[in-house]
């Protein structure tokens, strides 16, 4: 940052910055450790004697009085800005931020919030922790905190984690409202599980439905239990559901392919230029390696996902619908820096057991971060056509088929983004937490009626009219007037308004199950599976025979 304040001096020419950022990582990262006499003579035989003889005389000796670390911090990311998008320098509270949801679980008192009209309000309290154990539930206001009154204009997020959140064992006074009743309850905080696993149904009699969210260090127990869930209930085989799952660890997900493989089976490998090829196969003929298995992905799954996906494509082992794949296949080790933080820095590539690798290019000339908006405006999120294959990257599955590298995974069976579904009220009301926010109101005015129902499949026309008036005068006095909607763009805002109202009242799976029966991408997937042994390669390609089409005008 400029400091406005200060003295302007000319722009400096392009390549001082990189050049000064290079003196500097290496004065921290290198030369720090080396112990130089600040005297040194400029002109010493180490380059590190060099580097930690500048560093000290600007330090010392500089016209303006400057941050060491500051300058420290600008350097290592301007030397990062070099190499590939994802090796970074991380704080020590960056890394303690990132690493609470990878880990499954924190600690805390157990509660789901939200601040609605400048007062928290719980929205579901996580089962097992204290809150629950308390009597804390649904629709409660917590009003204050030990001897803080919390409420009014200045309430955040931030704030209400800091008071709530904090070590095992240590206890919190909570001040609680609800209708009728006002009481003080003494938690003490507890670890506190993130769920990766978010859904395990069945959407048939035949087929089960798995919906992963992230690669964490429970997710693959999580992941087996859900599949023994399933099998209990007598599906025969799964969707396992990785769309917008970003990735996480490559310890979670190698067990997880392993569950569907024969053993010795390759799930992926790495290399690099200063890293030997490393195999990660299966260790067991897996449990479920004969279930009929899809895959979904869509232009938001990376890293892990693109493991598991791309494994099951080229082992033959089952098939992958939706959209082409992120394309995140580098391999980043941590270093500690002391005091500091950690560098990330990426030491190799994932490659698919066919060869390809995940990652898709980056560099001069590739706008990397915008890369969503340029499949968009080329279509390649509507029109499988549009997607960018390169001919020289094919690769081969064992029965035939063709899969492409040059950049994420590019899926069996193609569904478009569906934005018909969507409109720009609807999406106006999500991006703005007005539809979040109204359901969660809608459940708190109506709990007890909702509260007695038996299942989603007990609203009633009437109920669900109600809901959508309720959203849209909740709308209105939030300043998003509404023009005239039909009755089909109000039966889309029904329904994902309803999604959310059911998933306040019934939770998760119950949330995810109705969202499928109108996910063209799982019903496509369901389809598929309950055909699948019509299912042939031609021309490297599985498909359906001719006079056996799917529904789906890109199958």
């Amino acid at each position: 940052m400029v400091n406005e304040s200060a003295p302007q001096r000319p722009p400096a020419p392009a390549w001082q910055p990189l050049a000064f950022a290079l003196i500097l990582i290496l004065g921290v990262f290198i030369g720090m450790s080396q112990n130089t006499s600040n005297e040194a003579p400029y002109g010493g035989s180490s380059e590190r004697g060099r580097v930690v003889h500048i560093l000290d005389r600007i330090e010392r000796l500089y016209v303006d009085e400057i941050e060491r670390d500051a300058l420290e911090s600008i350097a290592v990311e301007a030397i990062l800005d070099e190499l590939d998008p994802h090796s970074m320098f991380f704080s020590a509270e960056e890394l303690a931020a990132m690493a609470e949801p990878m880990e499954g679980n924190f600690e805390g008192i157990g509660v789901e919030f939200i601040i609605q009209d400048d007062t928290l309000m719980v929205v579901a309290v996580i089962p097992g922790g204290p809150s629950e154990k308390a009597g804390i539930r649904a629709g409660d206001r917590i009003l204050r905190v030990d001897s803080t009154a919390i409420s009014g204009s200045d309430l955040t997020n931030k704030k209400v984690m800091e008071w709530l959140k904090g070590p095992r064992n240590t206890e919190v006074l909570v001040g609680l409202d609800r209708p009728g009743d006002s009481k003080e309850i003494l938690l003490r905080r507890d670890r506190i599980p993130i769920h990766s696993v978010v859904a395990a149904i069945p959407l048939n009699d035949a087929v089960g439905y798995i919906k992963v969210v992230r690669f964490a260090q429970n997710t693959a127990q999580e992941f087996e239990s859900a599949m023994q869930k399933l099998d209990r209930t007598g599906v025969e085989s799964v969707v396992v559901d990785l769309r917008g799952n970003g990735g996480g660890y490559l310890n979670a997900v190698v067990p997880m392919v392993e569950s569907f493989l024969e053993e010795d089976q390759l799930v992926v490998y790495t290399e690099g230029d200063h890293a030997s090829r490393r195999t990660y196969e299966a260790r067991r003929d897996g449990p479920w390696k004969d279930w009929p298995l899809a895959v979904l992905i869509d232009e938001s799954s990376a890293s892990a996902s693109e493991i598991f996906a791309g494994a099951i494509q080229d082992n033959d082992r089952g098939f992958v619908v939706g959209r082409r794949s992120f394309g995140k296949g580098l391999v980043q080790e941590e270093f500690d820096v002391a005091g500091t933080g950690a560098l990330r820095l990426t030491v190799a590539r994932f490659y698919t057991p066919s060869g390809r690798a995940i990652q898709k290019p980056y560099g001069a000339g590739v706008d990397y971060e915008d890369d969503y908006m340029a499949r968009f405006e080329r279509g390649e999120l509507f029109n499988e056509d549009s997607i960018a294959v390169v001919d020289s990257l094919e690769y081969w599955t064992p029965e035939g088929r063709v899969v492409h590298g040059g950049g994420g995974i590019v899926p069996d069976f193609f569904v478009p983004l569906d934005t018909a579904k969507r409109t720009a009220f609807l999406t106006d009301l999500s991006w703005t937490g007005i539809l979040r926010d109204a359901a969660f109101g809608f459940v708190d005015a109506n709990r007890q009626e909702l509260e007695g129902l038996a299942g989603p499949g007990d609203f009633t026309v009437a109920m669900q009219d109600l809901a959508v008036t309720f959203l849209l005068e909740e709308a209105a006095s939030a300043g998003w007037e509404a023009r005239d909607i039909d009755k089909t763009e109000r039966g889309q805002i029904a329904r994902r308004f309803m999604a959310q109202v059911i998933r306040n009242v019934f939770g998760e799976e119950a949330y995810r199950a109705h969202l499928a029966e109108d996910d063209a991408v799982v019903q496509t997937a369901l389809e598929l599976l309950e055909r699948i042994s019509q299912l042939v390669v031609i021309d490297g390609r599985l498909t359906l025979p001719v006079h056996s089409p799917l529904t789906n005008e890109n199958i």
